[in-house]
């Protein structure tokens, strides 16, 4: 589910989450708006068409290092990914792996702003807001695999 603000994007939700309560939760309010761009370039992202997304992003609210974090995740290229520490020190500050958790896990526009890209150390999955499947299954698509 996609929510537009006057903005952009402003919110991607997977379906395993409670819509109405997550909007709640985040003091969303108003009916849910069709956004057919967003979801015509994601689309192509599952197909395996699209590597980047040209959308225009509303980030709300935030903390200024959550904030540069979520919005640095796009810096990862496309079928590449980072360590919570390898991506910590890309934003200048190697001590702060659990602020890049943290920022991923509160990341609003997951997919769009690719938090997917982001691993332990050790290569395994880590944690991820829509299912440790979910973020397999991106993984899988850029790396071709379907």
């Amino acid at each position: 589910m996609l929510v537009r603000s006057e903005t952009g994007l402003a919110r991607v939700f997977f379906e395993s989450e409670d819509f109405e309560l997550r909007r709640a939760e985040l003091g969303l309010d108003g009916p849910a708006t069709a956004y057919p761009e967003a979801e015509e370039q994601l689309g192509e992202y599952f197909a395996g068409e699209r590597r980047a997304f040209d959308l225009p992003l509303d980030w709300g609210e935030g903390d200024g290092f959550h904030r540069q974090a979520q919005r640095a995740l796009a810096d990862i290229p496309y079928g590449e990914t980072r360590s919570y520490a390898e991506f910590a020190t890309y934003l200048g500050n190697p001590a702060a792996v659990r602020a890049v958790g943290a920022a991923c896990a509160a990341n609003p526009l997951p997919v769009v702003s690719p938090c997917h890209r982001v691993l332990r150390s050790d290569g395994s999955l880590g944690g991820y807001r829509g299912g440790l499947e979910i973020k397999r299954a991106l993984l899988d698509v850029e790396a071709g695999v379907r």
